[in-house]
């Protein structure tokens, strides 16, 4: 049992290090549903946020309240209003909305408190300090409608929430802010979160809600209830979707948290992430994991073909070990590749190498040959592959190649499906014929490019 234990948890725990790395120092604000509490889903997010600030996170927490303030609304006789998917906030909502903030407030602390031996808290030491970071404004009248203490961001304090974040503390903050006279105003915990990652320049906008994230066919006129949820949106893909939405009036509406997302992404943010609270765990397969749990708005595609450099060496030896040693590639040196890192293309996605596959040129013979070629399993059947081709084939052509050739011993049917065709080892360049492993048997397949 513990063989087999050892034997999944190392490649995992490996493959989720580029993550860690490349997310040490940055800054994360977490929008957390007022449901999500409700749901009784607290302890574990706790445990979660605890975990990834002590991978060198820096985060920002900002809870919401809508079902607790309905909950003392309705103890105390009170109907809950709403308009322009707003609350209108009367002086009996204000008072609601600040008890539940305190009550809210009193037992998030708490979460962050525990540390009880064999627990995932032991050994967490987080301290949580909030304060008044924020400065309202009133809503106002909109068509008429008086929203009284509801109220919008105006103002935040950049300097005092990161001052706080690099005393090594997260920031919890309630969906309050006052005005320059000291007035209260109740504002929404997605407007809070959206301006303070935009004010921050944070590197992450991570909502936690009720919803599962953006379905692929959420702009289809009668979009499926069990439609595949859209893991990355481009940022120009997201707007044009949110103009074909109709305007949300309550949380669970499509365009409710995918406009602030949006206006995150637009306002310097990177990434802003919709992610579904019902799924343990949503925020570490989020953040470490290659196709994350939710979707993902960004302002460009992640995912990048290019030429390899020096410093992509180290990702493209881990990537093609696994493969040498089932013997699906041939053995490679660190120091060979190094020396051919020019010759190599890769994919890359959000910092990590998942695709690779070099060009050695035979100018004398007008042929190149594509090697290595390499897909992560995390990604393959999803193109990776193709692209890699493509621009293998780019280059061959730039240099005046006009065909590139393959030696594989297990993958001859993906090349001959695209356009290669198999030919006699004889067909091979002088000086590469020299270097073919005749015990190998390796198929020689050719595609013209010219």
């Amino acid at each position: 049992m513990s063989n087999v234990f050892n034997f999944t948890f190392v490649p995992w725990f490996r493959s989720v290090a580029p993550y860690i790395h490349k997310l040490r120092g940055s800054t994360v604000v977490v929008g957390v549903a007022g449901e999500a509490i409700a749901a009784g889903k607290l302890p574990l997010i706790a445990q979660d946020l605890a975990l990834i600030q002590s991978m060198g996170v820096q985060i920002v927490l900002v809870h919401g309240f809508r079902p607790q303030v309905n909950e003392q609304l309705q103890a105390k006789g009170h109907e809950a209003k709403y308009s322009h998917g707003m609350r209108i906030t009367d002086s009996v909502a204000l008072d609601c909305a600040q008890e539940a903030a305190g009550q809210l407030r009193y037992e998030i602390e708490a979460a962050f408190s525990q540390g009880l031996p064999n627990t995932p808290m032991a050994g967490a030491t987080v301290r949580v300090i909030s304060g008044n970071f924020i400065t309202a404004r009133p809503v106002g009248l909109i068509d008429g409608v008086d929203f009284i203490h509801s109220g919008l961001v105006r103002k935040v304090d950049t300097e005092g929430i990161q001052r706080t974040l690099d005393m090594g503390a997260m920031v919890l903050l309630s969906p309050f802010g006052f005005s320059p006279t000291g007035e209260a105003f109740n504002l929404t915990m997605e407007d809070v979160a959206t301006s303070i990652a935009v004010a921050l320049q944070a590197d992450k906008l991570m909502f936690l809600t009720e919803v599962p994230g953006i379905a692929l066919d959420a702009g289809a006129p009668h979009p499926a209830k069990d439609s595949e949820i859209d893991t990355e949106l481009p940022l120009a893909d997201a707007k044009k979707l949110l103009t074909a939405l109709p305007q949300a009036t309550q949380p669970t509406d499509t365009a409710f948290y995918l406009q602030h997302c949006i206006r995150a992404c637009e306002g310097g943010v990177e990434r802003s992430h919709i992610l579904p609270f019902a799924v343990d765990g949503a925020l570490l397969l989020e953040i470490y994991t290659h196709d994350g749990i939710g979707t993902m708005v960004v302002d460009e595609k992640l995912e990048s073909v290019r030429e390899a450099t020096m410093d992509d060496v180290s990702g493209i030896v881990a990537l093609i070990e696994p493969f040498e040693k089932d013997g699906t590639l041939v053995k490679r040196d660190r120091t060979e590749i190094e020396r051919d890192a020019g010759n190599y293309t890769i994919i890359e996605h959000d910092g990590v190498i998942f695709g690779c596959a070099a060009l050695y040129p035979y100018p004398e013979a007008r042929t190149g040959e594509m090697a290595a070629l390499t897909v992560s399993p995390d990604t393959q059947s999803q193109g990776d592959g193709e692209r890699l081709l493509k621009r293998i084939e780019t280059r061959a052509k730039a240099q005046g190649l006009q065909s590139i050739f393959v030696l594989t011993t297990r993958t001859m049917h993906w090349f001959l499906k695209r356009g290669f065709v198999q030919v006699n080892p004889d067909w091979l360049p002088e000086a590469r014929k020299r270097k073919y492993n005749w015990d190998r048997k390796s198929q020689v397949l050719v595609k013209k490019i010219g």
